[in-house]
């Protein structure tokens, strides 16, 4: 299953590349900007995948699904270990 995960962009380490953290949690990745029509400002949550950035997302609806992921965690009783697109808190 593919699953694009809300990111909120905190540094641009240039044009095409973002450091974005992974919902709430101690989790930073690097993203690609180059597949969204402009670059988004600091602050922005976009939808993360495979690691590209395709897609900006209000942060209300960021909220949300970032939400629902930490609900199917807790329904689950696992907690993904590790640098993972999961590890939301």
């Amino acid at each position: 299953m593919c699953l694009a995960t809300p990111c909120k962009i905190v540094e641009f380490e240039d044009d095409d590349v973002a450091r974005v953290q992974v919902g709430d949690s101690e989790t930073f990745i690097k993203c690609a900007m180059m597949l969204l029509p402009e670059k988004p400002p600091l602050g922005t949550y976009v939808l993360v995948h495979a690691g590209f950035a395709i897609n900006v997302v209000e942060e209300e609806e960021a909220r949300k699904t970032i939400d629902l992921l930490e609900e199917m965690v807790e329904l689950t009783g696992v907690r993904p270990v590790g640098n993972t697109a999961f590890d939301l808190s």
